[in-house]
């Protein structure tokens, strides 16, 4: 009797023949950059080790310097605060004078002054014991004094005052140095300077702060079916209105980088060299193209770059954008991002600004996270790093975290109706329904 199974052995060779081809015809398709595909993180060290940008340091008024890169550590020029000084409106005594003190058995001192923070130090009396100054919050310690009594601590009788709680030694003082001690670092180099650092800066008195230029980043879209956007109404067959604006938008918070728009170019190799040079000719210290980026012969970009420069990254392990790519020219970075805005937009986030924060010498800003359970099954391709874009809302006392079911990199309203970002690594298979998972926010929670 035939066995079910004696014809496997045969099939065998075949199967793998086919798979080989397959194989092959799929390597001829994609092997310009899956055979290339690096981890996000490794490519944001090598653009950043191959850019070559001159980083000139520039000294601005502080009240402009808000969003902008320090250039240097800044040092605090003495201590903070500069002397011993009331943290509370009340009276400076020395400690011990009241110790014992209650409502039942008041401490009588006899007040010998006033004084407040701008009370000059030849006018602050020293203090014997059985005596008071009364100081305003800010205001120098007095020679001889070691704590402050609150003024809801005491009863005032006319050039009196009667303790009713006792206060320990250095209580309700702010002593010298505890806040920054001279030569501590008040900003370090690389900082992106928020109203935090300005106002402490401005409280040490400083006027000017050293800080990076503003680095020129220039974006151009890439596509001859590409047409900047004419009228709200549907383009011709075969044409799209560009989507490049939402580069544009990722670039303007950051107050660091000056923007530019070069234009569109069609997928020509000429027109797309001339214009990179152009670019370069004219001052952009970092290049950002859309489109182009992928396998067919229209696709130009890295090809150009890798004739008139050098390219670095030919495919990120993501998805969306696995065809995203670097390059350099003249020391230049070049990121040659996806024309689906949703695959730029990702890029943007995980690898074009952070190389821009890591050549800077800074730290990206940390993204807000929340808790949320997962309404639906998600998958992950393995080797890759999956961004989903998720509808967290509010489910009674958890949030919720909707995958959309519409997921393409070209998927306009997944940009509108998605508030947040589900990240997969790349050593996860996927996330089951019911998992809770951690969720990077975008917008505003929705509330059911």
């Amino acid at each position: 009797m035939t066995s079910p199974l004696s014809g496997v052995g045969q099939l065998i060779p075949t199967i793998l023949n086919a798979d080989r081809a397959i194989t092959r015809w799929g390597a001829g398709l994609l092997s310009r950059f899956v055979e290339r595909v690096i981890a996000i993180e490794d490519a944001v060290k090598l653009m950043a080790l191959k850019s070559r940008i001159e980083l000139e340091e520039v000294e601005v008024g502080i009240d402009s310097a808000h969003g902008l890169v320090s250039s240097r550590r800044v040092e605090a020029p003495y201590d903070m605060p500069p002397y011993n000084r009331s943290a509370v409106d009340g009276y400076a005594v020395r400690a011990e004078d009241t110790y014992g003190a209650s409502p039942t058995n008041p401490v009588e001192l006899v007040v010998i002054g006033s004084i407040d923070a701008s009370t000059p130090p030849s006018r602050v009396p020293t203090l014997r014991p059985g005596e008071a100054v009364e100081v305003a919050t800010g205001a120098p310690i007095p020679r001889g004094a070691n704590a402050v009594v609150m003024h809801e601590d005491v009863i005032e009788m006319g050039g009196k005052i009667l303790v009713q709680r006792s206060v320990p030694a250095w209580g309700n003082v702010s002593r010298a140095g505890e806040d920054f001690r001279k030569g501590d670092t008040v900003v370090e180099r690389g900082t992106v300077l928020m109203p935090w650092h300005i106002a402490v800066l401005a409280a040490f008195g400083f006027q000017r702060v050293a800080v990076f230029r503003r680095l020129r980043v220039c974006v151009l879209a890439t596509g001859s079916e590409v047409q900047e956007p004419r009228e709200p109404k549907p383009p011709t067959h075969g044409v799209y209105n560009s989507t490049v604006r939402i580069v544009l938008g990722a670039l303007s918070p950051h107050r660091f980088l000056e923007p530019r728009y070069l234009g569109l170019v069609p997928d020509e190799p000429e027109a797309m060299r001339k214009q990179l040079i152009r670019g370069v000719r004219e001052g952009c210290d970092i290049l950002i193209t859309t489109g182009g980026t992928g396998v067919s012969a229209g696709d130009v970009v890295p090809r150009v770059v890798s004739e008139i420069g050098e390219l670095v990254v030919r495919g990120l392990a993501m998805r969306p954008g696995r065809p995203t790519s670097g390059g350099v020219i003249e020391g230049r970075p070049v990121f040659m991002l996806s024309g689906f805005p949703v695959a730029a937009l990702v890029a943007m986030e995980v690898y074009v600004l952070p190389t821009i924060f890591k050549i800077l010498g800074a730290e990206p800003p940390p993204k807000p996270q929340v808790r949320a359970r997962l309404t639906r099954r998600v998958a992950n391709v393995a080797g890759y790093r999956s961004f989903v874009r998720v509808r967290v809302s509010r489910c009674g006392d958890e949030l919720c975290a909707e995958p959309l079911r519409l997921t393409g990199s070209g998927i306009l309203s997944t940009l509108i109706r998605g508030n947040g970002v589900l990240v997969v690594p790349e050593d996860v298979e996927g996330y089951e329904e019911g998992e809770e998972v951690e969720v990077l926010l975008l917008g505003p929670i929705y509330k059911g």
